[in-house]
């Protein structure tokens, strides 16, 4: 295949760099190539005069992003997008221009790569995540445009040194908490481990190089060792009649650093530093030379994973295993297929499903549309920009659970998911009507924490709702976005009751009534409203959502009547029964019972919680947002509680607590036993979550727990 000639009059530096790129495009056909070479020139020209920090030409940049586009084997206008990726943002050219010479389609990808103009923002931060939010907008209508910004921030990380440095650790920084993430996401696991060691070595550079001399190091000592390895993997897997390539390689030195963090090591007491890849040609061989390397070396109990069966969310498949290699040294191996390797090293990359002529659909990539769908459904309950980038942030860590459902589906979840967390998961519609949860078959709180291997089977009932408290335990974003997307659209018609509520007993404490029920006081504010752009309803509804204090409503409405009475302006009583809607909420730090002294705290987007009078998060709350509260006569309901309770180690000793408690009429939802300290020999604390009536009928179940002999103190949380 030809390679088209320049039609540029290039500076030698340029022509170097496009050189390289059309090397490395060599799989483009002549016509594809063709255009490639009318994209430099048009970035060429809309880049003349411009240059970089370290004084090379501008277009130099642009052109290595498409090479590295070029090495993932990416389409044609993947490399059209990456050759001028910056037009739009730092030239004259526009949109509609750069649509007309090549396309709506490059056009639209380059236009997604484009930060925001520079309107009206508050804040850096609040550009920056608008900017963000455009480009993760664009990857979900076009994952290719996330892939360009990865090649395109993996040269910028590249060619960090010529900039200031504090600016080099503000991008390093974020390069590893948002850039670094989305590439592992979509399982580029090469840019992943580059970006990661690149941002490493920007933030600590002398850590980093102390690292990298000892890795260097370590490389001379442990060469025979890896040989060793090699050779004795070799024999085996010929023996055992399994074709197979076998590879050696290295951590990266972030993920070595990492582990010295993480497990206070040093870098001589990091065993694992050297993996081995084994690439064989079937899933059957993949067992099969697992079993044949466990008969070969002892493996690590524990340590063996199988991804295969389970893929990682972004659809990496491998099995993971440790074996206990020569002198004792772990030796970390995956074991996979060809397909599966180009999937771990490339992701949605591996298999472009842009080719003319392709539908094939690879792991990475099903498992990449429906991170984006659920990317969607993020942008969709994000209130703001900002929220949306911290919700994508915490959806990008990997960190998961492995959950089944009733009838056998494996869910991934992210690590300390919930219940809850796993209800949305099945469904937005399953996780807003969730009452209760069977994990294992045992009915356990929403605030369990998951973990692998468990089974989970929600309870739900058509007259649930979502509660706002699940935000304090929920972890995913697809169930924290749906939860307030819920409350934010749902609940208007509870807050605007509350807040007319709040606002009637602030009115009725400083304006008498027959001025309260006058037509002329309502005719004035409404035309006060009205001068304001707002609507009544509206200040109900931030009275009821706690953005603003009812006092303060009250005192402008009295100062409108020219009447106020002086004298502390006091709320009666807020009335507690039991089945409050979502603007009035129990709290769960104090899980206040009906018997307790209790006040109401105004908590701003949530209404009003209804604290324990001494819980310490009240106590130190705005004095000016606590409200008296009181319970109205419950006789039928249950509410939750939880005792702890110390008491000396003996046999059948929980089996005598939970008499105790059930011979009262309450319920035991769950038992814990907290780990045991140091010097506690011969003691257990037992941690009883319970459902009690009143303080009453809690008083009557600790009287009982302490007429057990060996109980030694009880304190409710």
């Amino acid at each position: 295949m030809r390679a088209p000639q320049p039609t540029a009059p290039y500076d030698p530096l340029t022509t170097e760099a496009r050189n390289l790129l059309f090397r490395t495009a060599f799989y483009l056909d002549n016509k594809e190539q063709d255009l490639l070479e009318k994209a430099c020139a048009f970035a060429f020209h809309a880049h003349d005069g411009q240059t970089r920090k370290s004084g090379e030409p501008y277009i130099t940049h642009p052109l290595a992003v498409a090479t590295q586009l070029a090495v993932w084997h990416m389409d044609i206008q993947g490399l059209c997008a990456g050759v001028m990726h910056d037009v739009l943002e730092d030239t004259g050219v526009t949109k509609l221009g750069m649509a007309a010479e090549f396309g709506e389609t490059i056009a639209e990808m380059v236009d997604g790569l484009s930060k925001l103009e520079k309107l009206e923002y508050n804040s850096k931060a609040e550009h920056q995540a608008e900017s963000f939010r455009k480009l993760i907008l664009a990857m979900t209508k076009d994952v290719r445009v996330i892939v360009v910004k990865l090649a395109d921030r993996l040269h910028n990380m590249r060619t960090l040194g010529s900039m200031r440095p504090e600016k080099r650790r503000r991008i390093a920084q974020e390069t590893l908490e948002t850039y670094a993430q989305i590439a592992n996401r979509i399982g580029l696991n090469n840019a992943y481990q580059e970006l990661q060691d690149l941002s490493f070595q920007n933030l600590h550079p002398r850590r980093y190089a102390t690292l990298q001399k000892a890795m260097k190091a370590s490389r001379r000592n442990r060469r025979d060792v890896v040989g060793k390895v090699l050779r004795a993997f070799s024999v085996r897997l010929v023996d055992a009649n399994i074709e197979a390539k076998i590879k050696g390689r290295e951590k990266n030195l972030y993920s070595i650093h990492q582990k010295m963090q993480s497990k206070n090591l040093r870098f001589a007491d990091v065993m694992d530093i050297y993996g081995f890849r084994v690439i064989v040609n079937s899933i059957p061989a993949c067992y099969a030379a697992l079993g044949a390397l466990h008969s070969l070396y002892q493996p690590k109990p524990g340590r063996f994973k199988d991804y295969i069966a389970i893929p990682k969310s972004n659809g990496y498949q491998s099995l993971h295993t440790t074996l206990v290699g020569p002198y004792g040294l772990p030796i970390e191996v995956q074991i996979r297929t060809w397909e599966m390797d180009a999937v771990a090293e490339g992701g949605v990359a591996g298999h472009w499903i842009y080719k003319s002529g392709k539908n094939t659909i690879d792991q990475a990539t099903l498992h990449t549309d429906r991170w984006l769908k659920n990317i969607l459904d993020l942008q969709a309950g994000s209130a703001n920009a900002m929220e949306f980038f911290e919700a994508v942030k915490v959806d990008l860590f990997p960190n998961e659970v492995y959950i089944l459902t009733p009838k056998g589906k494996i869910l991934a979840l992210p690590k300390g998911a919930t219940p809850i967390d796993f209800a949305y998961a099945v469904h937005t519609d399953i996780g807003h009507r969730t009452v209760a949860a069977r994990i294992n078959n045992t009915m356990m709180p929403l605030r369990t924490k998951l973990k692998t291997g468990d089974s989970v089977e929600i309870i739900t009932s058509e007259q649930a709702k979502p509660n706002p408290a699940w935000l304090n335990f929920a972890v995913s974003s697809r169930a924290r976005s749906a939860i307030r997307n819920y409350i934010k659209n749902m609940n208007r018609k509870d807050a605007v009751m509350l807040g007319e509520s709040l606002l009637q007993k602030a009115l009725s404490s400083l304006l008498p009534q027959n001025i309260l029920l006058s037509d002329g006081l309502k005719e004035k504010y409404l035309e006060d409203l009205n001068n304001k752009q707002t609507t009544f309803e509206d200040v109900l509804y931030n009275v009821g959502m706690g953005h603003t204090l009812p006092v303060t409503v009250a005192m402008h409405i009295a100062g409108l009547a020219g009447e106020h009475f002086g004298g502390e302006v006091r709320l009666s009583p807020i009335k507690i029964n039991g089945s409050e809607t979502g603007r009035i909420q129990l709290a769960q730090c104090c899980q206040p019972l009906p018997g307790d002294a209790v006040r109401a705290l105004l908590v701003k987007g949530q209404g009003l919680v209804i604290h324990r009078d001494t819980c310490p998060n009240m106590l130190k709350a705005d004095p000016n947002l606590h409200l008296d509260a009181d319970w109205e006569n419950i006789t039928d309901q249950n509410f939750h509680t939880t005792l702890i309770v110390g008491s000396r180690d003996t046999r059948g000793l929980l089996a005598s607590m939970a008499q105790a408690i059930s011979t009262s009429g309450a319920d035991i939802e769950s038992v814990e036993t907290p780990q045991k300290q140091p010097g506690t020999e011969g003691f257990i604390e037992f941690k009883f979550f319970l459902k009690v009536k009143n303080t009453e009928q809690l008083n009557e179940i600790i009287r009982a727990l302490h007429a057990i002999p060996q109980v030694q103190h009880i304190m409710r949380v």
